[in-house]
Protein backbone atom coordinates (compact mmCIF):
# COMPACT_ATOMS: atom_id res chain seq x y z
CA UNK A 1 0.00 0.00 0.00
CA UNK A 2 0.63 3.30 -0.12
CA UNK A 3 1.49 5.79 2.60
CA UNK A 4 -1.46 7.43 3.13
CA UNK A 5 -1.17 11.47 3.21
CA UNK A 6 -0.82 12.89 7.06
CA UNK A 7 -3.79 14.67 8.11
CA UNK A 8 -4.88 17.05 11.00
CA UNK A 9 -6.95 14.08 12.31
CA UNK A 10 -3.88 12.61 13.71
CA UNK A 11 -2.49 15.84 14.42
CA UNK A 12 0.15 16.26 17.55
CA UNK A 13 1.40 19.21 19.55
CA UNK A 14 5.30 18.18 20.76
CA UNK A 15 6.16 20.81 23.54
CA UNK A 16 10.38 20.49 22.78
CA UNK A 17 13.19 21.94 25.55
CA UNK A 18 16.39 22.58 23.41
CA UNK A 19 19.88 23.80 23.86
CA UNK A 20 19.60 27.26 22.30
CA UNK A 21 22.50 26.61 19.56
CA UNK A 22 22.35 26.70 15.88
CA UNK A 23 20.76 23.55 13.78
CA UNK A 24 18.80 21.70 17.36
CA UNK A 25 15.52 22.80 15.62
CA UNK A 26 16.78 21.51 12.34
CA UNK A 27 17.30 18.51 13.94
CA UNK A 28 14.14 18.25 15.22
CA UNK A 29 12.77 18.76 12.17
CA UNK A 30 14.71 16.32 10.19
CA UNK A 31 13.47 13.33 12.37
CA UNK A 32 9.67 14.53 12.35
CA UNK A 33 10.54 14.72 8.48
CA UNK A 34 12.14 11.00 8.52
CA UNK A 35 9.38 9.53 10.66
CA UNK A 36 6.94 10.51 7.60
CA UNK A 37 5.09 13.57 9.74
CA UNK A 38 4.04 17.00 8.09
CA UNK A 39 4.98 19.60 10.05
CA UNK A 40 3.27 22.49 10.38
CA UNK A 41 3.41 25.47 12.95
CA UNK A 42 6.52 26.37 15.17
CA UNK A 43 6.23 28.53 17.77
CA UNK A 44 8.47 30.15 20.42
CA UNK A 45 7.13 29.31 23.89
CA UNK A 46 10.13 30.72 26.16
CA UNK A 47 14.06 31.39 25.69
CA UNK A 48 16.85 31.79 27.92
CA UNK A 49 20.44 32.35 26.80
CA UNK A 50 20.72 28.24 27.71
CA UNK A 51 17.76 27.13 26.43
CA UNK A 52 14.63 27.03 24.15
CA UNK A 53 11.05 25.56 24.46
CA UNK A 54 8.90 25.00 21.04
CA UNK A 55 5.59 23.87 20.34
CA UNK A 56 5.52 21.89 16.85
CA UNK A 57 2.27 20.70 15.26
CA UNK A 58 2.39 17.99 13.46
CA UNK A 59 -0.05 16.10 11.41
CA UNK A 60 0.51 12.22 11.27
CA UNK A 61 -1.66 9.22 9.74
CA UNK A 62 -2.76 7.38 12.27
CA UNK A 63 -2.61 7.38 16.28
CA UNK A 64 0.44 4.92 16.38
CA UNK A 65 2.27 6.90 13.52
CA UNK A 66 1.90 10.35 15.68
CA UNK A 67 3.95 8.07 18.68
CA UNK A 68 6.32 6.76 15.73
CA UNK A 69 6.64 10.46 15.02
CA UNK A 70 7.09 11.44 19.16
CA UNK A 71 9.37 8.27 19.82
CA UNK A 72 11.71 9.96 16.82
CA UNK A 73 12.31 13.62 18.69
CA UNK A 74 12.74 12.05 21.53
CA UNK A 75 15.39 10.15 20.17
CA UNK A 76 17.37 13.48 18.74
CA UNK A 77 20.11 14.11 21.33
CA UNK A 78 19.99 17.16 23.46
CA UNK A 79 16.16 17.20 22.76
CA UNK A 80 13.86 16.98 25.79
CA UNK A 81 10.04 16.39 25.13
CA UNK A 82 8.01 18.05 27.45
CA UNK A 83 5.03 17.17 26.62
CA UNK A 84 2.62 15.87 24.26
CA UNK A 85 -0.73 17.07 23.39
CA UNK A 86 -3.60 15.63 21.01
CA UNK A 87 -5.03 18.21 19.42
CA UNK A 88 -8.31 16.11 17.85
CA UNK A 89 -9.01 15.14 21.55
CA UNK A 90 -8.20 18.89 23.02
CA UNK A 91 -10.45 20.06 20.57
CA UNK A 92 -13.11 18.11 21.71
CA UNK A 93 -12.61 18.38 25.09
CA UNK A 94 -15.59 19.43 27.52
CA UNK A 95 -17.61 19.39 23.89
CA UNK A 96 -17.99 21.55 20.94
CA UNK A 97 -21.36 23.40 21.20
CA UNK A 98 -23.32 24.90 23.89
CA UNK A 99 -26.58 26.77 24.09
CA UNK A 100 -26.69 30.55 24.75
CA UNK A 101 -29.61 33.05 25.09
CA UNK A 102 -30.30 35.60 22.49
CA UNK A 103 -31.75 38.24 24.23
CA UNK A 104 -29.85 39.53 27.56
CA UNK A 105 -31.45 39.59 30.54
CA UNK A 106 -30.44 42.95 32.63
CA UNK A 107 -33.64 43.69 34.65
CA UNK A 108 -36.60 42.69 35.99
CA UNK A 109 -38.62 44.04 32.82
CA UNK A 110 -36.42 41.96 30.69
CA UNK A 111 -37.16 39.14 32.89
CA UNK A 112 -41.28 39.52 33.18
CA UNK A 113 -41.24 39.67 29.17
CA UNK A 114 -38.98 36.38 28.62
CA UNK A 115 -40.57 34.50 31.39
CA UNK A 116 -43.31 34.92 33.73
CA UNK A 117 -45.94 36.68 33.84
CA UNK A 118 -45.43 37.60 29.81
CA UNK A 119 -44.60 34.32 28.57
CA UNK A 120 -48.02 33.13 29.68
CA UNK A 121 -49.52 35.82 26.52
CA UNK A 122 -47.25 34.07 23.93
CA UNK A 123 -48.70 30.54 25.63
CA UNK A 124 -52.21 31.59 24.84
CA UNK A 125 -51.38 32.91 21.37
CA UNK A 126 -49.53 29.95 20.23
CA UNK A 127 -52.80 27.76 21.76
CA UNK A 128 -54.84 29.64 20.01
CA UNK A 129 -52.97 29.78 16.42
CA UNK A 130 -50.82 26.62 16.39
CA UNK A 131 -48.77 28.07 13.43
CA UNK A 132 -47.28 31.11 15.28
CA UNK A 133 -44.81 28.29 16.92
CA UNK A 134 -42.81 28.82 14.16
CA UNK A 135 -42.49 32.86 14.70
CA UNK A 136 -42.57 33.05 18.65
CA UNK A 137 -39.90 30.05 19.34
CA UNK A 138 -36.91 28.46 18.17
CA UNK A 139 -38.86 25.50 16.12
CA UNK A 140 -38.61 27.49 12.31
CA UNK A 141 -34.73 27.55 13.56
CA UNK A 142 -34.55 24.16 14.91
CA UNK A 143 -32.63 20.59 14.31
CA UNK A 144 -33.38 17.66 15.53
CA UNK A 145 -30.04 15.52 15.10
CA UNK A 146 -31.08 11.76 16.09
CA UNK A 147 -29.13 8.74 15.96
CA UNK A 148 -29.52 5.16 17.92
CA UNK A 149 -25.24 4.88 17.34
CA UNK A 150 -25.49 1.73 15.39
CA UNK A 151 -23.71 2.79 12.26
CA UNK A 152 -21.10 5.62 13.81
CA UNK A 153 -18.96 6.78 10.46
CA UNK A 154 -16.84 3.90 9.68
CA UNK A 155 -16.51 2.50 13.14
CA UNK A 156 -20.10 0.02 13.49
CA UNK A 157 -21.99 -0.03 16.43
CA UNK A 158 -20.94 1.98 19.24
CA UNK A 159 -23.86 3.24 20.78
CA UNK A 160 -25.09 6.76 21.89
CA UNK A 161 -22.58 8.00 24.04
CA UNK A 162 -19.55 7.22 21.64
CA UNK A 163 -22.06 8.35 18.58
CA UNK A 164 -22.18 12.09 20.61
CA UNK A 165 -19.29 13.40 18.94
CA UNK A 166 -20.23 13.19 15.92
CA UNK A 167 -23.43 14.55 16.62
CA UNK A 168 -22.24 17.66 18.11
CA UNK A 169 -19.54 18.35 15.47
CA UNK A 170 -23.18 17.71 13.29
CA UNK A 171 -24.88 20.36 14.91
CA UNK A 172 -21.62 22.71 14.48
CA UNK A 173 -21.84 22.31 10.82
CA UNK A 174 -25.42 23.29 10.99
CA UNK A 175 -24.75 26.89 12.65
CA UNK A 176 -21.56 27.09 10.78
CA UNK A 177 -22.72 26.70 6.95
CA UNK A 178 -26.75 27.82 7.39
CA UNK A 179 -26.93 29.64 10.95
CA UNK A 180 -29.57 26.93 11.78
CA UNK A 181 -29.33 25.67 15.67
CA UNK A 182 -29.90 21.95 16.01
CA UNK A 183 -28.91 19.39 18.77
CA UNK A 184 -28.09 16.20 19.46
CA UNK A 185 -30.79 13.19 20.22
CA UNK A 186 -28.82 10.48 21.42
CA UNK A 187 -31.11 7.66 21.82
CA UNK A 188 -30.79 4.42 24.81
CA UNK A 189 -32.81 2.17 21.70
CA UNK A 190 -31.89 0.42 18.92
CA UNK A 191 -35.33 -1.02 18.60
CA UNK A 192 -37.29 0.85 15.63
CA UNK A 193 -40.78 1.54 17.08
CA UNK A 194 -39.52 3.10 20.42
CA UNK A 195 -36.71 5.55 18.23
CA UNK A 196 -40.03 6.02 16.03
CA UNK A 197 -42.27 6.91 18.72
CA UNK A 198 -39.50 9.02 20.80
CA UNK A 199 -38.90 11.37 17.60
CA UNK A 200 -42.82 11.91 16.94
CA UNK A 201 -42.69 12.88 20.64
CA UNK A 202 -40.19 15.11 20.60
CA UNK A 203 -41.07 16.77 17.26
CA UNK A 204 -42.65 19.70 18.53
CA UNK A 205 -39.63 21.52 19.63
CA UNK A 206 -38.40 20.82 15.99
CA UNK A 207 -38.14 21.99 12.35
CA UNK A 208 -36.48 19.43 11.43
CA UNK A 209 -35.07 16.01 12.03
CA UNK A 210 -32.11 14.74 10.56
CA UNK A 211 -31.07 10.87 11.22
CA UNK A 212 -27.90 9.82 10.99
CA UNK A 213 -25.65 7.10 12.01
CA UNK A 214 -28.47 4.80 11.71
CA UNK A 215 -27.65 1.15 10.42
CA UNK A 216 -29.11 -0.17 7.22
CA UNK A 217 -31.81 -1.90 6.56
CA UNK A 218 -33.62 -0.06 10.21
CA UNK A 219 -32.87 3.19 8.54
CA UNK A 220 -34.99 2.99 5.50
CA UNK A 221 -37.96 1.86 7.75
CA UNK A 222 -37.47 4.59 10.53
CA UNK A 223 -37.30 7.50 7.91
CA UNK A 224 -40.17 6.03 6.13
CA UNK A 225 -42.31 6.08 9.24
CA UNK A 226 -41.64 8.85 10.58
CA UNK A 227 -41.96 10.89 6.96
CA UNK A 228 -45.10 9.47 7.05
CA UNK A 229 -46.46 10.51 10.07
CA UNK A 230 -44.83 14.19 11.00
CA UNK A 231 -45.56 17.45 9.18
CA UNK A 232 -41.71 18.43 9.28
CA UNK A 233 -39.18 17.36 7.39
CA UNK A 234 -37.36 14.47 7.90
CA UNK A 235 -33.82 13.62 6.32
CA UNK A 236 -31.54 10.17 6.56
CA UNK A 237 -28.29 11.98 5.63
CA UNK A 238 -26.50 9.09 5.33
CA UNK A 239 -28.69 8.11 2.63
CA UNK A 240 -29.95 11.29 0.98
CA UNK A 241 -26.58 13.31 1.67
CA UNK A 242 -24.50 11.21 0.30
CA UNK A 243 -26.29 10.47 -2.91
CA UNK A 244 -26.78 14.26 -3.68
CA UNK A 245 -23.32 15.55 -3.56
CA UNK A 246 -22.33 12.38 -5.38
CA UNK A 247 -24.46 13.45 -8.10
CA UNK A 248 -23.25 16.75 -8.09
CA UNK A 249 -19.83 15.41 -8.22
CA UNK A 250 -20.82 13.21 -11.33
CA UNK A 251 -22.34 15.40 -13.09
CA UNK A 252 -19.43 17.37 -13.71
CA UNK A 253 -17.35 14.56 -14.24
CA UNK A 254 -19.48 13.37 -17.08
CA UNK A 255 -18.91 16.48 -18.95
CA UNK A 256 -14.62 16.55 -18.32
CA UNK A 257 -14.90 12.96 -20.30
CA UNK A 258 -17.89 14.20 -22.87
CA UNK A 259 -20.20 11.16 -21.61
CA UNK A 260 -23.81 10.94 -21.17
CA UNK A 261 -25.52 9.98 -17.29
CA UNK A 262 -28.11 8.10 -19.75
CA UNK A 263 -25.33 5.90 -21.32
CA UNK A 264 -22.47 5.06 -19.00
CA UNK A 265 -22.35 1.90 -16.73
CA UNK A 266 -22.39 2.67 -13.10
CA UNK A 267 -20.88 0.65 -10.91
CA UNK A 268 -21.59 1.11 -6.82
CA UNK A 269 -19.44 -0.86 -4.62
CA UNK A 270 -21.75 -0.87 -1.45
CA UNK A 271 -25.56 -1.50 -0.82
CA UNK A 272 -25.99 -0.40 2.18
CA UNK A 273 -27.80 3.02 3.09
CA UNK A 274 -25.42 5.40 1.05
CA UNK A 275 -25.07 2.62 -1.88
CA UNK A 276 -29.08 2.41 -2.34
CA UNK A 277 -29.71 6.43 -1.81
CA UNK A 278 -27.16 6.73 -4.55
CA UNK A 279 -28.68 4.32 -7.09
CA UNK A 280 -31.95 5.81 -6.47
CA UNK A 281 -30.92 9.26 -6.99
CA UNK A 282 -28.60 8.54 -9.96
CA UNK A 283 -32.10 6.49 -11.26
CA UNK A 284 -34.40 9.77 -10.88
CA UNK A 285 -31.63 11.78 -12.42
CA UNK A 286 -31.52 9.26 -15.75
CA UNK A 287 -28.89 6.79 -15.35
CA UNK A 288 -30.16 3.28 -16.73
CA UNK A 289 -27.21 1.39 -16.48
CA UNK A 290 -26.64 0.69 -12.87
CA UNK A 291 -25.08 -2.02 -11.15
CA UNK A 292 -24.95 -2.12 -7.39
CA UNK A 293 -22.51 -5.00 -5.18
CA UNK A 294 -22.02 -5.66 -2.14
CA UNK A 295 -19.42 -8.17 0.06
CA UNK A 296 -20.49 -11.24 -1.93
CA UNK A 297 -20.32 -9.53 -5.02
CA UNK A 298 -23.11 -8.50 -7.94
CA UNK A 299 -26.68 -8.14 -6.21
CA UNK A 300 -28.09 -10.61 -8.40
CA UNK A 301 -31.62 -12.09 -8.88
CA UNK A 302 -29.98 -15.28 -8.80
CA UNK A 303 -29.22 -14.61 -4.78
CA UNK A 304 -31.50 -15.28 -1.94
CA UNK A 305 -29.80 -13.52 0.68
CA UNK A 306 -31.22 -9.60 -0.39
CA UNK A 307 -33.30 -7.50 1.53
CA UNK A 308 -36.28 -5.39 0.00
CA UNK A 309 -34.00 -2.53 -0.40
CA UNK A 310 -31.18 -4.66 -2.56
CA UNK A 311 -33.95 -6.65 -4.24
CA UNK A 312 -34.69 -3.28 -5.97
CA UNK A 313 -31.64 -3.27 -7.73
CA UNK A 314 -30.89 -7.01 -7.99
CA UNK A 315 -29.57 -7.94 -11.78
CA UNK A 316 -29.64 -11.00 -14.23
CA UNK A 317 -26.05 -11.10 -14.34
CA UNK A 318 -23.95 -12.62 -10.98
CA UNK A 319 -20.41 -12.28 -10.16
CA UNK A 320 -17.53 -10.33 -8.57
CA UNK A 321 -16.82 -6.51 -8.27
CA UNK A 322 -14.47 -7.22 -11.04
CA UNK A 323 -16.88 -9.15 -12.98
CA UNK A 324 -19.09 -5.56 -12.79
CA UNK A 325 -16.32 -3.44 -13.76
CA UNK A 326 -15.30 -4.79 -16.48
CA UNK A 327 -16.49 -2.35 -19.69
CA UNK A 328 -17.99 0.48 -16.57
CA UNK A 329 -17.92 4.20 -17.08
CA UNK A 330 -17.83 4.72 -13.49
CA UNK A 331 -16.99 3.07 -10.00
CA UNK A 332 -18.48 4.62 -7.41
CA UNK A 333 -17.42 3.11 -3.47
CA UNK A 334 -19.47 3.67 -0.30
CA UNK A 335 -17.76 0.15 1.38
CA UNK A 336 -14.58 -0.43 2.69
CA UNK A 337 -10.91 -0.05 2.17
CA UNK A 338 -8.51 -1.83 -0.23
CA UNK A 339 -11.58 -2.88 -2.28
CA UNK A 340 -10.76 -1.84 -5.74
CA UNK A 341 -7.50 -2.46 -7.38
CA UNK A 342 -5.65 -1.23 -10.36
CA UNK A 343 -5.86 -4.11 -12.36
CA UNK A 344 -9.69 -3.68 -11.95
CA UNK A 345 -9.94 -0.23 -12.86
CA UNK A 346 -7.65 -0.90 -15.88
CA UNK A 347 -10.51 -3.15 -16.88
CA UNK A 348 -12.89 0.04 -16.88
CA UNK A 349 -14.44 2.16 -20.52
CA UNK A 350 -11.96 4.50 -21.73
CA UNK A 351 -11.63 7.84 -19.48
CA UNK A 352 -13.08 6.10 -16.38
CA UNK A 353 -14.42 8.08 -13.22
CA UNK A 354 -13.49 6.60 -9.81
CA UNK A 355 -15.63 8.04 -6.99
CA UNK A 356 -13.36 5.78 -3.74
CA UNK A 357 -15.35 7.40 -0.84
CA UNK A 358 -14.91 4.82 2.08
CA UNK A 359 -13.23 6.69 4.82
CA UNK A 360 -10.47 7.46 6.27
CA UNK A 361 -8.92 4.82 3.94
CA UNK A 362 -11.04 4.18 0.31
CA UNK A 363 -11.12 1.51 -1.94
CA UNK A 364 -8.42 2.48 -3.38
CA UNK A 365 -5.97 5.02 -2.82
CA UNK A 366 -5.26 8.11 -5.52
CA UNK A 367 -1.64 7.41 -5.97
CA UNK A 368 -1.99 3.51 -7.37
CA UNK A 369 -4.13 4.82 -9.97
CA UNK A 370 -3.05 7.84 -11.39
CA UNK A 371 -2.39 8.88 -15.08
CA UNK A 372 -5.30 5.87 -15.47
CA UNK A 373 -8.26 7.48 -14.21
CA UNK A 374 -9.53 10.24 -15.49
CA UNK A 375 -11.49 11.71 -12.61
CA UNK A 376 -10.48 11.03 -9.22
CA UNK A 377 -12.92 11.72 -6.19
CA UNK A 378 -12.88 10.52 -2.34
CA UNK A 379 -13.72 11.32 0.63
CA UNK A 380 -11.17 12.50 2.25
CA UNK A 381 -9.91 16.49 3.15
CA UNK A 382 -6.22 15.99 2.00
CA UNK A 383 -7.24 14.67 -1.65
CA UNK A 384 -9.03 16.85 -4.23
CA UNK A 385 -13.09 16.58 -5.24
CA UNK A 386 -14.17 15.74 -1.61
CA UNK A 387 -17.70 14.00 -1.70
CA UNK A 388 -18.64 15.88 1.45
CA UNK A 389 -22.04 16.13 2.67
CA UNK A 390 -21.67 19.49 4.04
CA UNK A 391 -22.04 20.61 0.70
CA UNK A 392 -25.56 19.09 1.02
CA UNK A 393 -27.43 19.11 4.23
CA UNK A 394 -26.93 22.70 5.60
CA UNK A 395 -28.34 24.51 2.50
CA UNK A 396 -31.13 21.29 2.42
CA UNK A 397 -32.99 22.33 5.94
CA UNK A 398 -32.50 25.99 5.66
CA UNK A 399 -34.98 26.08 2.22
CA UNK A 400 -36.80 23.09 3.82
CA UNK A 401 -37.58 25.40 7.09
CA UNK A 402 -37.48 28.79 5.31
CA UNK A 403 -40.16 27.09 3.15
CA UNK A 404 -41.52 25.27 6.40
CA UNK A 405 -41.58 22.13 3.49
CA UNK A 406 -43.77 19.47 5.32
CA UNK A 407 -41.13 17.12 3.72
CA UNK A 408 -38.25 16.59 1.93
CA UNK A 409 -38.78 14.85 -1.74
CA UNK A 410 -36.48 13.09 -4.83
CA UNK A 411 -37.19 15.83 -7.04
CA UNK A 412 -35.38 18.38 -3.87
CA UNK A 413 -32.55 16.07 -3.66
CA UNK A 414 -32.19 16.26 -7.44
CA UNK A 415 -32.69 19.89 -7.69
CA UNK A 416 -29.89 20.13 -4.79
CA UNK A 417 -27.54 18.19 -7.12
CA UNK A 418 -27.50 20.17 -9.72
CA UNK A 419 -27.56 23.51 -7.98
CA UNK A 420 -24.16 22.41 -6.23
CA UNK A 421 -22.85 21.55 -9.60
CA UNK A 422 -23.78 24.57 -11.14
CA UNK A 423 -21.81 26.52 -8.81
CA UNK A 424 -18.35 24.79 -10.73
CA UNK A 425 -18.25 27.23 -13.66
CA UNK A 426 -16.89 25.74 -16.92
CA UNK A 427 -14.08 27.75 -17.29
CA UNK A 428 -13.10 26.34 -14.05
CA UNK A 429 -13.79 22.36 -14.49
CA UNK A 430 -11.25 20.35 -13.96
CA UNK A 431 -10.71 17.11 -13.11
CA UNK A 432 -8.98 18.10 -9.49
CA UNK A 433 -12.17 20.28 -9.12
CA UNK A 434 -15.64 18.34 -9.96
CA UNK A 435 -17.30 20.79 -7.04
CA UNK A 436 -16.93 23.53 -4.79
CA UNK A 437 -15.45 23.40 -2.10
CA UNK A 438 -17.05 23.27 1.47
CA UNK A 439 -15.89 26.79 2.52
CA UNK A 440 -17.52 28.39 -0.72
CA UNK A 441 -20.58 30.70 1.05
CA UNK A 442 -22.76 30.17 -2.22
CA UNK A 443 -23.38 26.53 -1.74
CA UNK A 444 -25.90 26.70 1.44
CA UNK A 445 -27.79 29.53 -0.34
CA UNK A 446 -27.47 28.68 -3.35
CA UNK A 447 -29.01 25.04 -2.38
CA UNK A 448 -31.59 26.50 -0.56
CA UNK A 449 -33.32 28.49 -3.05
CA UNK A 450 -33.28 25.50 -5.26
CA UNK A 451 -35.00 23.12 -2.24
CA UNK A 452 -38.19 26.13 -1.83
CA UNK A 453 -38.23 26.27 -5.51
CA UNK A 454 -38.63 22.47 -5.68
CA UNK A 455 -41.16 22.58 -2.21
CA UNK A 456 -43.48 24.85 -4.55
CA UNK A 457 -43.43 23.39 -7.82
CA UNK A 458 -44.35 20.01 -5.74
CA UNK A 459 -47.01 22.21 -3.43
CA UNK A 460 -44.90 21.26 -0.04
CA UNK A 461 -43.86 24.62 0.58
CA UNK A 462 -46.22 26.08 4.06
CA UNK A 463 -45.41 29.43 3.00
Amino acid sequence: MVNLTPTSSFSVTIRIQIPNHAGMLANVTQAIAAAGGNLGQIDLIEQTRNFLIRELTVDAVSSNHAEEIVQAVKAVPEAQVLNVFDRTFNLHRGGKIHVESKIPLKNQMDLAMAYTPGVGRICTEIAQNPEQVYNLTIKGNMIAIVTDGSAVLGLGNLGPEAALPVMEGKAMLFKEFAGLDAFPICLATQDTDQIVEVVKQIAPVFGGVNLEDIAAPRCFEIEERLSQELDIPVFHDDQHGTAIVSLAALINALKLVNKSLEMVKIVINGAGAAGVAIARLLRKAGATQICLCDSKGILSLSRSDLNPQKQEFAVTAAGTLADALQGADVFLGVSVPGVLTPEMVQTMARDPIVFAMANPIPEIQPELVRGIVAVMATGRSDYPNQINNVLAFPGLFRGALDCRAKALTMTMYLEAAQAIASLVKPSDLHPEQIIPSVFDPRVATTVAAAVQRAARQEGLAGR
